[in-house]
């Protein structure tokens, strides 16, 4: 795949020469350089995005085989938003990612007090690069080329620190839910929830000030490939408020019309 002719397709589709986008791009953010140093430009990004999902794929592999359930993105943009969530045990971050660098990503997580480990990967092996990565907020730091069980060996080394500090549950409010037994709990109440029940309580209690579209719940629950509908999610959301008025929380799980549900706590 040549990214930097496809992205010139799509440019000419839209009915716009390499001269209108650089005029466009001066004019909107200040953009000085010539329509050749553009294509030298996307030539690099083409690369620099090749060589992420060719990274990015081989590690996903990697990882299926030791029976590891991966996420798998090919930009820094889409990194930060999947690590934003917090749900994750931990995060293999590349530094050399297109659209934004891993540093950067990595910073916005710690900004955002997201403390998911973080192992970062890099073709560069100086130290003060090594340096930079750790100060960032980076747990461990690996330098490519590396070999699969050093590899492995770093990602277990950071989830069993996480299984250390890890707490037995979440709470919204004064609702808790229990990891341990999968309940669900307001004041001296509590209720058992199925696995799928859990796993959707996890993630809206995961993100408790964020709407959570059925696409979410899909992929993080059932899988990317998943043939699940959304009227399966609409079937667990349904069992989950009942139970949540049987435990006679004042916590609800509200719909975003079009977009997704969120819980919200109801007024005393």
């Amino acid at each position: 795949m040549n990214v930097r002719n496809e992205i010139k397709a799509q440019i000419i589709r839209a009915g716009m020469t390499m001269q209108e986008v650089v005029d466009q791009l001066a004019e909107e953010y200040g953009w000085s350089d010539s329509v050749s140093n553009l294509s030298n430009k996307l030539q690099r990004e083409s690369l620099r995005y090749v060589e992420a999902v060719q990274l990015a794929d081989a590690l996903a592999e990697i990882l299926y085989r030791n029976k590891y359930h991966v996420d798998t993105v090919y930009n820094g943009e889409d990194g930060l938003h999947y690590a934003s969530t917090g749900i994750y045990d931990c995060i293999v971050l590349d530094i050399m990612l297109p659209i934004l660098d891993g540093i950067s990503v990595l910073r916005m997580l710690r900004k955002q007090k997201i403390s998911t480990p973080v192992l970062l990967l890099t073709a560069k092996s100086d130290v003060a690069d090594k340096i930079n990565g750790l100060d960032s907020g980076a747990d461990d730091y690996l330098t490519k080329p590396f070999v699969t069980g050093e590899l492995l060996a770093r990602i277990r080394a950071l989830t069993r620190r996480t299984g250390e500090v890890a707490v037995d549950g979440l709470q919204f409010h004064n609702l808790r839910l229990d990891s341990q037994n999968y309940t669900l709990s307001y004041g001296q109440e509590q209720i058992k929830l199925s696995l799928k029940e859990y796993q959707i309580m996890e993630i809206f209690m995961s993100n408790p000030k964020q709407i959570v579209s059925k696409e979410f719940f899909i992929e993080k629950i059932w899988g990317y490939e998943s043939d699940v509908e959304y009227n399966n999610i609409e079937v667990y959301i349904s069992f989950l408020r009942k139970k949540l008025q049987s435990i006679h929380a004042n916590i609800s799980i509200k719909t975003a019309r079009g977009i997704g549900y969120f819980l919200e706590e109801q007024p005393a």
